[in-house]
């Protein structure tokens, strides 16, 4: 939702972005408390203060939001933050869409704050962490003043409601919470078939599904809420029959991209050799590669071809549509091999972030690493569990602070070409190009792509560069790879009944083989 500004705010935003209205002298600053019983002992997280124009929605649920229209954001380390402590939001913080309290446009504005500290799933809204009542405040830099907001809530842990086709598993990890050192669970959202209470002896096929990015386990119950599409072709009296498990978008750095990583440690493996085993058990899948399938969109896009390449024997078949970076030569507009900075192209402009449907700039790289540096702890997008963070924590290496090594300096956008080097295990275009005389005769047909050639991060261009080698590869990859004209981020050229009937086609093949 857009925030609706009088003229003369605008242009108060629009002179403190260009740098000017900053006032050293500035004494505006917020003190931050915490009300007792929250928690059972002092914790290290991320302090943030959002600022918004209106009281509703409540300020926190647009943290992370892009552009120019959500509400002011400041964000400072808080380091063993407890009852009886006070952490001081003031020109010390980092901010966005202005960097510094002292630009804020005089005016009435409402506050609340956040303080993320939950280590194993990196969102605002994660269980646990706390946030203050919404307070209605009037704020004039040039004129200074103390505001003081408490964290009186906490986030409650989850507990989403099952149904006759939904249900819901979270089981520990032997293998994360060795790598972490500390207990660590793997959640995911399963949907059961028709008739799968009346058919007691029958045994299914599995269809792993990952949504776009941070997408939670949870989001079954809305794709099987009344009146959905997908429920209508899940439910069909003509639909395969299958289970789908849903796989989970939250983790200690962001969504973990279901794959094996320096910094989330053996995700990849947690899935395949913990999760899916136990999913199949419980719910009577047929428990074998030939009928298991995999799809997803944007990160679950990537994530699903990410699986079936990394893990070839035990899928059979990815639909990825919208796929994040398949090759990082077209790491959206970035080549991460030979680009010099992230935030600047070649000819010394912005870089895009993202486009609209007519074309035109939504927001530049530098804009949404710095809504992230704001997220992150020690004003870095590393530690933020957004996108860039995200991508940084699983394609990159673990630092000597064990955190996340960033591949572009957070403030600069210089990149490291050392840290490049590491990111090439996950480059899919490279390690398919590298590993084809093995992978290729265990992938053939089993890779298919959808993307719009109007999507909004500039993904379609890592898919040309992808389908440029999957032409000429030997042995011949059969890879799908279909294009939409004029189409932007998610489009996905086949219905959900459609892309139902080619996985059970597929499955049907395979089987077959095997009689």
């Amino acid at each position: 939702m857009k925030r609706v500004w009088r003229k003369a705010t605008w242009l108060a935003l629009i002179c403190a972005l260009h740098g000017h209205g900053f006032s050293d002298s500035s004494s505006l600053r917020f003190e931050v408390t915490m009300a007792p019983g929250l928690l059972d002992a002092p914790q290290t997280g991320r302090l943030l203060l959002v600022l918004s124009s209106r009281p509703e929605p409540e300020p926190r649920f647009a943290i992370g939001r892009t552009g120019l229209g959500g509400p002011f954001v400041f964000g400072r380390d808080a380091q063993e933050f407890s009852v009886g402590r006070t952490v001081v939001v003031d020109e010390a913080a980092i901010g966005v869409p202005l960097e510094r309290l002292a630009q804020l446009p005089p005016g009435e504005y409402f506050a609340q704050a956040v303080f993320m500290w939950n280590p194993d799933i990196r969102r605002p809204d994660a269980p646990g962490n706390l946030y203050s009542a919404v307070q209605r405040v009037r704020l004039d830099p040039a004129r200074g003043g103390t505001f003081r907001l408490e964290l009186t809530r906490k986030i409650p842990e989850e507990s989403p409601e099952e149904t006759e086709h939904v249900r819901f598993v979270k089981i520990p990890s032997r293998l994360l919470s060795a790598f972490h050192g500390r207990p660590m669970y793997v959640r995911a959202g399963v949907i059961l078939p028709r008739d799968y209470a009346r058919e007691p002896e029958r045994r299914y096929p599995l269809r792993i599904h990952i949504g776009g990015y941070g997408t939670r386990y949870t989001n079954v119950l809305r794709m099987m809420a009344e009146g959905s599409e997908f429920r209508r072709a899940w439910l069909a009296d003509d639909a395969p029959r299958m289970i789908l498990l849903h796989l989970d978008g939250a983790g200690p750095y962001g969504d973990p991209y279901a794959v094996n990583s320096a910094n989330n440690g053996p995700y990849g493996d947690a899935l395949v050799r913990e999760l899916i085993p136990y999913v199949e058990r419980m719910f009577r899948a047929i428990g074998t590669p030939e009928a298991r399938v995999l799809d997803g969109g944007s990160t679950g896009g990537w994530s699903a071809l990410a699986l079936q390449i990394f893990y070839p024997d035990v899928f059979n078949g990815a639909w990825a549509y919208c796929p994040d970076s398949v090759d990082f030569r077209a790491f959206q507009l970035i080549n991460i091999y030979e680009d010099e900075n992230a935030y600047v192209n070649r000819y010394g402009f912005e870089r895009p972030s993202a486009r609209d449907p007519q074309g035109d700039v939504r927001f530049t790289m530098r804009h949404e690493c710095q809504v992230e540096n704001v997220m992150g702890l020690g004003d870095s997008y590393t530690m933020s569990g957004g996108q860039w963070g995200a991508w940084n924590a699983v394609y990159g290496p673990r630092g000597a602070d064990g955190r996340p090594v960033p591949l572009w300096d957070p403030k600069t956008g210089r990149i490291n070409r050392e840290v490049a080097e590491h990111w090439k295990a996950y480059d899919l275009r490279l390690v398919l190009e590298r590993n084809w005389p093995t992978l290729g005769p265990k992938l053939r047909g089993k890779l298919r792509i959808w993307i719009g050639e109007a999507d909004d991060y500039f993904l379609n261009n890592a898919v040309y560069r992808l389908e440029d080698f999957l032409k000429r590869a030997d042995p011949p990859a059969d890879a799908r790879i279909v294009y939409g004209p004029r189409q932007g981020h998610c489009w996905r050229g086949v219905s959900e009944r459609e892309l139902m009937r080619e996985m059970a086609e597929a499955i049907e093949r395979a089987l077959r083989h095997l009689r």
